[in-house]
């Protein structure tokens, strides 16, 4: 088996949990944050359903310049423009890891800043790491604001305690 198809598997269940998390997303709180340092709830959202989007680019590059970055985030005015952004970047990525061969996989890639690396690693590393563990991170982020909001909060990998009641 290629080392593509259990991350697709894996992107899809994930992006099946992240969307239940996105319809709980309060449209009306977007700029709200639980700490000073922290995203607002809507950077944080947009961010989460972007993040797909690194497993292209990962796939169909061999590095990225933090110090060259023109990013700007996606703009959603709703729970469902933040699912068809999710969506759009999981498809491409399926599309993109169908396509890359084993040996593709195991490139390396760089992470950099300018002259400085920040790390270089295979692209399947890269994808696990800094795309889906990522987003696994800021999804349970998006849990916490749901809870703050006092907004029940799915389960992702069995019933949640909201779902136990």
């Amino acid at each position: 088996m290629s080392m593509s198809k259990p991350l697709i598997a894996e992107l899809a269940m994930e992006a099946a949990n992240t969307k239940k998390i996105f319809e709980r997303i309060p449209f009306d709180q977007l700029g709200w944050k639980p700490h000073e340092k922290s995203m607002p709830m809507g950077r944080l959202a947009t961010h989460v359903a972007e993040l797909p989007g690194w497993i292209t680019m990962t796939i169909n590059t061999d590095e990225f310049d933090l110090a060259a970055m023109t990013y700007k985030p996606t703009p959603v005015n709703s729970n469902e423009e933040l699912i068809a952004l999710l969506d759009k970047n999981v498809q491409a990525a399926v599309e993109a890891l169908e396509k890359s061969t084993d040996e593709d996989m195991m490139k390396i890639w760089t992470l950099r800043n300018g002259d400085h690396i920040i790390f270089q690693l295979p692209k399947v590393a890269v994808i696990r790491g800094s795309a889906m563990n990522h987003s696994v991170h800021h999804r349970g982020q998006l849990t916490t604001y749901l809870r703050q909001h006092n907004i029940p909060v799915p389960g992702m990998y069995g019933p949640s305690a909201d779902e136990m009641n």
